[in-house]
């Protein structure tokens, strides 16, 4: 549809708008998939998103899709509002003829990558709301909760497969492949991913354990796309968005997304020399958002869990171990294919400084390295931002910077 085609399906499809209503429209969206438009009355002041799916990708004609996506999107977000209530937008209608989604206008929020990379804004509730979303999402759609006969019959409703070899393409595969037309690298820093990444025999090695782990285990119904450009934020709320990825998959993969986007926006505040209590808050939430999931996650098992096997002493520490250990893997895999990948971040691209993007970059692929290596060291939320100080230090001591031990963080970027 194009603006005047959507005015008119809103006119005759919603019951929100009265006949004589005068109609604004535009089309919002920024995304790599689909077309969103933002209806308003001039007069009510009354404001609705639609969302089609078309069947190639905005962000490039190879990527063909089916348009069961959005039917996806509109059962998926129904089923997180149920699960996790006030921290997705609520869902006025889906049409499959349309392949379009009507929903609730967010446009009073912001977008938190937009909000942490462009304004260094904090948000004190974030890390709550996030982790609250993730704990109920992932939990509350598994096997230890729900009936094995009914999930079973969800993770077939919810195969999304045309979007799943996305995901194994852009963030399994193509990262580690130098051969790989798709990949787009920052040309200062070409020799080191060649190095670094490329010619790491043993990272190529974890990448592709973590591939078919990421196909064979249907842990859970994820969003599948959990960054910070598919949440939306005030002060006071915090709304989750676009879940067209979702399907079931390991519970790792939401909150490693949203882990390594966090360690994206602290980058870019520490190579733009944002102001320390920026950057505390940023670290802080990271640590948070670990350790909070642990916490609620530990809660709702026990309040929740159904499986006679599943009460079992010790199996839930066994079952949230494997859960973190993923996690740390694919927050390190996220930060690798969003340096090198096809897909890149404006956390990292908008580093006006060329210096300091790549030292920016170095320090992340330096400390997604170890994420993968050595996911099972990564227990408590401490152990990241340990992570991304050792990064620091390694790439300040192989560049021949000089460390002093009381320089701060913002320092070791080279400011």
């Amino acid at each position: 549809m194009d603006i005047e085609d959507v005015k008119e399906y809103v006119r005759c499809k919603l019951d929100v708008f009265t006949p004589n209503c005068e109609l604004q429209c535009e089309e919002i969206g920024d995304g790599n998939l689909n077309y969103v438009f933002r209806v308003r009355d001039v007069n009510s002041g009354i404001s609705v998103i639609v969302k089609q799916a078309g069947v190639t990708a905005r962000i490039s004609d190879e990527f063909k899709l089916s348009t069961d996506r959005n039917r996806i999107e509109s059962e998926v977000l129904l089923l997180q509002d149920k699960l996790a209530p006030g921290l997705v937008p609520k869902v006025l209608q889906y049409d499959d003829v349309m392949s379009c989604c009507v929903m609730e206008d967010l446009s009073s929020y912001t977008i938190l990558r937009t909000a942490l990379t462009d304004e260094q804004r904090i948000f004190p509730l974030f890390a709550d709301h996030i982790t609250t979303f993730m704990a109920n999402t992932l939990l509350l759609s598994s096997d230890v909760v729900m009936n094995h006969k009914d999930k079973k019959a969800a993770a077939a409703a919810f195969s999304n497969p045309e979007l799943c070899e996305i995901t194994e393409d852009l963030v399994y595969s193509e990262p580690f492949k130098n051969h790989n037309s798709r990949n787009d690298v920052f040309a200062p820093n070409e020799h080191f991913v060649e190095k670094e990444i490329y010619g790491d025999d043993e990272l190529r090695l974890e990448a592709a354990k973590l591939k078919f782990q990421f196909m064979t285990n249907a842990q859970a119904l994820l969003h599948g796309d959990l960054h910070t450009g598919s949440i939306f934020v005030t002060e006071k709320e915090t709304k989750v968005i676009d879940p067209e990825f979702a399907f079931y998959g390991p519970m790792g993969y939401d909150i490693g997304n949203v882990i390594a986007n966090l360690m994206f926006a602290w980058s870019h505040a520490t190579a733009v020399n944002a102001r320390t209590e920026y950057v505390q808050w940023l670290e802080q939430t990271i640590v948070d958002v670990v350790d909070l999931f642990r916490t609620k996650f530990t809660a709702l098992w026990d309040a929740s869990v159904q499986d006679v096997m599943a009460k079992e002493p010790g199996f839930r520490a066994y079952y949230l171990q494997n859960v973190m250990a993923d996690s740390a893997a694919v927050a390190g895999l996220e930060l690798i294919r969003r340096i090198v990948g096809l897909a890149g971040v404006k956390d990292i691209s908008s580093i006006a400084d060329e210096h300091d993007r790549i030292a920016a970059e170095r320090v992340l692929l330096t400390a997604a390295k170890r994420l993968i290596k050595n996911r099972n060291e990564f227990e408590a939320g401490a152990d990241y931002i340990g992570a991304l100080k050792q990064a620091q230090h390694d790439v300040n001591w192989k560049t021949g910077r000089e460390n002093d031990e009381q320089t701060s963080h913002i320092d070791y970027m080279g400011r």
